[in-house]
This record gives structure tokens, C-alpha cells and sequence, in this order.
């Protein structure tokens, strides 16, 4: 299928230069190589998924996306068909030839590209001579025992007659042996974090005060992933463009790998705009009512909390509990509890911890609070029929009701029960599942420390939900995104964090969100937003600032956060929603498919060049009402939400931020016969 572009591009150094003055791009094909293709890992998941509509846009049916097959994931995932290309129906047949298994098909996602997956078990016959090839290339040896390499050696032996596209380290094998034969391929290297500095950060290294002064080999070796590492900086190196998906990733990578990415590529999301303008924010109601129906049960006897006076705060992902910023989230927790208590605040926070763990099963008291809700429920809509059917009587007969005397002692003793069937010895329990190793789980051991066991004069209550959400769980039925939709602010503090998929999540769904200037996210806020709280964008400073003032700086945030009025937090969450824009792949998937061009264009002899400039966005702040009570001090000590009557206009603050989305690069025409570096 023809692109719908045109631009001239040439081969970089190492590649043979073509005879014509321009590149054929109809006939490139771009394959972009990851072992997340169909197979649900992490968050580079999300990355590929998202990102493959704007790119089958670009490139059509000459793009294609390469990684391992697993019998399940095809079979639920993909719709099998034939190659269109007769390239690939050539490589494949040669490879199915040689004793290796190859499957085709369409992803069934949105965009539907194809993909190429390979068996790597049915290929393992090879690993030998694999391994023999990598060490006589670059003298890199993978140990037997290491499953995970020795994968990826096969994987990336399989996928060698493509035109490359790779996203991190288990698919760098094979870009490293095609250089090494001098295919005439060019190559795109995408880190979203290096392998290294995930370890280091999870052993509690201060990483980032350090960079320099890590003994790269060393650190290596001594957490048993030199291989790997070699494996990784190998790849880096021998791609013709290297690319990373944030600043901060980009200074470890200039550290830790030894070269400095040629571009930042962010990540982004589909974003699905509603028709109607405040259609997002009758979600977060509807969701946040079903939140409240939980919240109802599982405290029950201890319900002495306005429900309408209630924010509900929540951190999910992987359980890493120091580099998720778990640690000084809960500890910000503890000294948010001692502020709304000594300023007598009516607010209560209740904070949810969404992290897989090991457990066995629900624990029996979290089960028995949402039993007893519904009993209640359901006690309630029996004496409402009774009382219901007998004040339409009265009424038919023109009389009005006694109410001592509408309810019968049946009637009386049944709600009685009902209220005695809420009465509860202990408090209510902090994780909703039986832990099986509840004694050394980080997060209860830190809840014991700051004492936060939901008692009731706690003003921050806990709940530790150790499985991810799922719509069918008897306790709280919901998905990831109805729950983010309904909760009021998502606190993500990660002290390692390439980029930060979940506060992008939130803000897409106009839902605000802390995070750090360790984050991708952060960064990228930090830059393209004058002023990101403004925007429900909460940036704490991690980097620059000890770990105690960090602490108090997200405390201060939520106190702030917690001293909003309805309104206010409704108009935070417009501007939230808004952002969304920043992170739509429509913008952000032109700087992925501009990627290659640096490199393509290098010493090409034709007479177009590409300056790239990535202006980007510039949200400036918001000239309307404050984001938080500070500037809008309350004259009277009984103040209702009502009483905001702040000059506030939606629709003229929404096209004014529209004016500042530019586009996130610009091309420039160089004069013939003059050559423009790129950047």
C-alpha cells in the first residue's frame, strides 16, 4: 500500500547509499520489534498498543510489529491470515524451511496492524550456534541458566531481515548481529528505562545524586546482569538512532549506557474526546458512587464520616515499593492524618493502595461488611414498600398519616436487628485480602509504623486492594478506569519512573494527579505547563530535595488539595481534562515516526533537509479562579461551597488553551546544496 507522504530520504553511514537521487519509500518497511507485542508484561504494553493506530495511519500496510508467540495470547488476540507482502511470505516460508515455527495475523486492536510472531521454544535447537555467533561477533556470553537472555538471543537471531525499530533490551540481540553483517537496515533503539538503573534504584541507591560516580562494570557483575547489561549497551550502540521516552531517562541513559539519546520520544494514549464538554465529569459521579457503596461496607459500624465530605485518593502499579514512592506516600499519609485533626477538619481521605501482591484468597471480614451493606440495603427497601403502600392509602382516603403509627413493631424490630447487624468489635481492616506474608509486606509494616489502622478518629483511612481491579471481584466490581474515574486524586510520588503511564491515565480522564520531577510525566509537564497545579498536575520535587522536605512538600499538596471546595475541585478538573491534548498520540506520535529521519537524512544527496524543532505546547496559567483556597480566603467562618462566585468562564479558558497547542515540530526547507544537521 503507497504512504501518503513523499519525503526523499538516503541510508545512514554503514548503509549502501542508493543510486537515485531519492529513497523509494513505497517500498520501506517498518517493523518495530518488542517483546511486549501481544504479550501483556508492563507498561511498554500500553505503549505499543496505543501507539499502533497513528502509525498504521502513517505507514499502512507496510508496517508490522514482531514478538514472541504464545499459544493463548494468539488465539484470544489475533485474527491469523496470510502475508500481504510477498517479502514476508518469502522470509517466513524460509524460516518455517529451517525447523522454525512463524505466526501472521492481524492484532486485534485498535489500528488492527499486522504481526509477526515468532516460536521461540519450537527455535531452541539453535541456541548453540546462536550463542556461538553473539560471542564470535562482540564477544558477549550468555550463561545456560538464564532463561530470560537466552530467550531474547533466539527471539532476536529470528528477526534478523527486517528494518528495525526496537524497544529495549530483550530484542537487542538481533540488532546487534545484523550490524555485524551489514545488512542494509536502518535501526531505531527506543530505552524506556535502562536495565542497570532499575536495579540500582530498587537496592535504595541515591541514583540520580550518582550517576557519575557508578562503577558501571562493577554494579553490574555484582547484581549477576553483566551479560545482560553487554547485551543492552551493545544494542544502544550499534543502532543508527537512539531514542528515549523522557529527559530524566535520557541523562541515565547518557550515564549508564554511554551514549546520549539523538531524540526524546514521549509516550502517549488514545484520547477519546466526549461530545458533550462535561460528559467526564457525570463519570466521575456515577463511579464515584459506586466507590462510596464500598467505602459504606467496609466500614461499616464505624461509618461516622460524611460520605459527601470524602476524597478518595489512590496509588496503583507494580508493587515496587520504593521506586513507586510508596514509602514516602505513606509516611505523607501519617502527617496529613495529624493536620486535619489539629485544624478539626470535616474532610475525611480515604486512600487506596491498588498493588498486586501474594495472597490466598478475600479475607472473610471485608466479605462480611459488603453482606452486610446489602442486608441493610435490603431491609431498607423492604420497610420502604410497606411504609409506601400504606401512606398511598392514607392518601386515597384524604387523610393524613400518623407516623408513630405507619411503621408496626414488626416493622420497628426488623430495623433493629438491621442496626444491631452493624455493630463491630474490631476496626476495619486495612487490607481487603488474606496476606501470606503479612508480617514483612512493606506496606503493612509502614502502616503499623505511622499507626494509621482506620480508627475513628482518623482522618485518613487506608485500604490495601493487593490484586488489580477486575469488574466481576464481589468486592469492589469495578475496572482500572471506572475506579480512576472516581476517585479524586491519583498520588504517584515514584522515585523511578521513565515515563508514568498512571498519571497520564488520570489526566486524560480529567482526574488530578501527583508526581515527580523523577518521572517522565513530571518532566514533560514541568516543560510544556507554566503552571502545572493549576492544571491538578502536583509535581514534588525529588530530585533536589531531601527525602523528609519531599515528604512535607506532598503533604502540603494534599492538605491544599483537601481544603477545595466542590467547586473548585470541579473546575481543577476541567483544566485536568484539557491536558489531554499534551498527551494525545496525534501529537506525540509525530516525534515516534520523525525519529529515523535524523539519522535517514544524514548524508543523503537529496535536496530536502528536516530541521526539527520541537516547540511544542506552552499551557500558560490560568487567569480565573485559583486552584486551591489560598487566594480566596473565606470572610466568614461558616462558609459553603455555594458561596464561590469567582469570575469563571469554561468556554472562553478552553479556546484560550487550545491557542497554545502548536504542533511538536516544525519542517524547515534547507537550499540545495546545502545540508542542515538535524536538532
Amino acid at each position: 500500500m503507497p504512504l501518503s507522504r513523499s519525503l526523499s530520504m538516503s541510508s545512514l553511514s554503514g548503509l549502501p547509499l542508493w543510486e537515485d537521487e531519492g529513497l523509494p519509500v513505497e517500498d520501506l518497511l517498518l517493523f518495530e520489534v518488542a517483546w511486549e507485542v501481544t504479550n501483556k508484561v508492563g507498561g511498554i504494553y500500553t505503549v505499543i498498543q496505543t501507539k499502533a493506530k497513528i502509525t498504521v495511519d502513517e505507514w499502512g500496510d507496510n508496517y508490522f510489529m514482531v514478538g514472541p508467540y504464545y499459544e493463548h495470547n494468539f488465539k484470544t488476540q489475533v485474527e491469523g491470515c496470510d502475508p500481504p507482502n510477498p517479502a514476508i511470505k518469502k522470509a517466513m516460508d524460509c524460516l518455517t524451511n529451517n525447523g522454525c515455527q512463524v505466526h501472521f495475523g492481524r492484532w486485534l486492536i485498535e489500528g488492527s496492524p499486522y504481526v509477526v510472531l515468532f516460536d521461540i521454544g519450537a527455535a531452541a535447537w539453535n541456541l548453540d550456534r546462536w550463542k556461538g555467533e553473539l560471542w564470535d561477533t562482540c564477544g558477549i556470553s550468555l550463561p545456560f541458566h538464564d532463561r530470560e537472555a537466552n530467550d531474547s538471543l533466539i527471539f532476536g537471531s529470528m528477526c534478523l531481515d527486517v528494518r528495525w525499530f526496537v524497544e529495549l533490551w530483550q530484542a537487542g540481540a538481533g540488532l546487534v548481529l545484523c550490524r555485524s553483517r551489514k545488512l542494509p537496515l536502518a535501526t531505531i533503539f527506543t530505552t524506556h528505562a535502562t536495565l542497570l538503573g532499575r536495579y540500582l534504584c530498587a537496592g535504595n541507591v541515591d541514583f540520580y545524586n550518582n550517576l557519575d560516580k557508578f562503577n558501571i562494570d562493577k554494579e553490574a557483575g555484582e547484581r549477576q546482569i553483566y551479560h545482560r547489561y553487554c547485551l543492552e549497551r551493545a544494542a544502544v550502540h550499534c543502532s543508527h538512532v537512539f531514542t528515549t521516552v523522557s529527559q530524566i531517562t535520557a541523562v541515565e541513559a547518557d550515564h549508564m549506557l554511554h551514549r546520549k539519546p539523538d531524540m526524546v520520544t514521549p509516550n502517549g494514549l488514545n484520547v477519546k474526546k466526549f461530545s458533550a464538554m462535561h460528559e467526564f465529569q457525570n463519570l466521575h459521579s456515577i463511579n464515584k458512587a459506586k466507590i462510596q457503596e464500598f467505602v459504606r461496607g467496609h466500614f461499616y459500624g464505624h461509618l461516622d464520616f460524611n460520605l459527601e465530605k470524602t476524597l478518595f485518593f489512590f496509588i496503583a502499579g507494580r508493587y515496587e515499593f520504593t521506586n513507586k514512592g510508596a514509602d514516602i506516600f505513606l509516611e505523607s499519609l501519617s502527617r496529613l492524618n495529624y493536620l486535619l485533626r489539629v485544624h478539626k477538619n470535616d474532610v475525611t481521605v480515604v486512600v487506596f493502595f491498588i498493588m498486586p501482591a501474594k495472597t490466598n484468597n478475600f479475607n472473610v471480614e471485608s466479605l462480611k461488611g459488603q453482606a452486610v451493606r446489602k442486608q441493610l440495603w435490603d431491609t431498607a427497601h423492604q420497610v420502604k414498600e410497606k411504609f409506601g403502600k400504606r401512606l398511598y392509602e392514607a392518601l386515597l382516603k384524604g387523610e393524613i398519616p400518623d407516623m408513630n403509627t405507619i411503621l408496626d413493631r414488626d416493622d420497628v424490630t426488623i430495623m433493629k436487628r438491621a442496626i444491631y447487624a452493624t455493630q463491630r468489635h474490631g476496626l476495619p481492616p486495612v487490607t481487603t485480602h488474606n496476606m501470606l506474608d503479612d508480617g514483612s509486606d512493606p506496606i503493612l509494616s509502614n502502616v503499623r509504623r505511622i499507626g494509621l489502622f482506620n480508627c475513628r478518629t482518623d482522618r485518613v483511612k487506608v485500604v490495601f486492594h493487593p490484586e488489580f481491579l477486575s469488574s466481576t471481584s464481589p468486592l469492589l466490581p469495578m475496572d482500572y478506569e471506572e475506579f480512576v474515574r472516581g476517585c479524586h486524586l491519583g498520588v504517584f510520588p515514584s522515585y523511578y519512573e521513565p515515563w508514568g503511564y498512571t498519571p497520564g491515565e488520570c489526566t486524560v480522564m480529567g482526574i488530578p494527579s501527583v508526581t515527580t520531577n523523577l518521572s517522565g510525566f513530571g518532566c514533560f509537564m514541568e516543560e510544556h505547563v507554566t503552571d502545572p497545579a493549576a492544571y491538578g498536575i502536583y509535581i514534588v520535587d525529588r530530585r533536589f530535595r531531601s527525602a523528609d522536605e519531599s515528604c512535607n512538600q506532598l503533604t502540603q499538596f494534599m492538605f491544599g488539595f483537601c481544603q477545595q471546595s466542590r467547586r473548585q475541585r470541579i473546575i481543577q478538573r476541567n483544566r485536568t481534562e484539557r491536558l489531554s491534548d499534551l498527551l494525545d498520540w496525534r501529537y506525540l506520535g509525530r516525534y515516534v515516526c520523525l525519529s529515523g529521519l535524523p539519522g535517514l537524512l544524514h548524508q543523503s544527496g537529496v535536496t530536502i533537509g528536516i530541521s526539527l524543532q520541537t516547540d511544542g505546547f506552552r499551557y500558560p496559567r490560568p487567569s480565573s479562579v485559583p486552584p486551591s483556597p489560598s487566594a480566596s480566603l473565606h470572610s466568614t467562618p461558616h462558609h459553603s461551597d455555594e458561596e464561590d462566585e469567582e469570575p469563571y468562564d469554561e468556554e472562553e479558558e478552553a479556546e484560550r488553551d487550545r491557542q497554545n497547542i502548536k504542533a511538536p515540530f516544525s519542517l524547515e526547507t534547507v537550499p540545495s546544496g546545502k545540508k542542515k544537521l538535524p536538532g
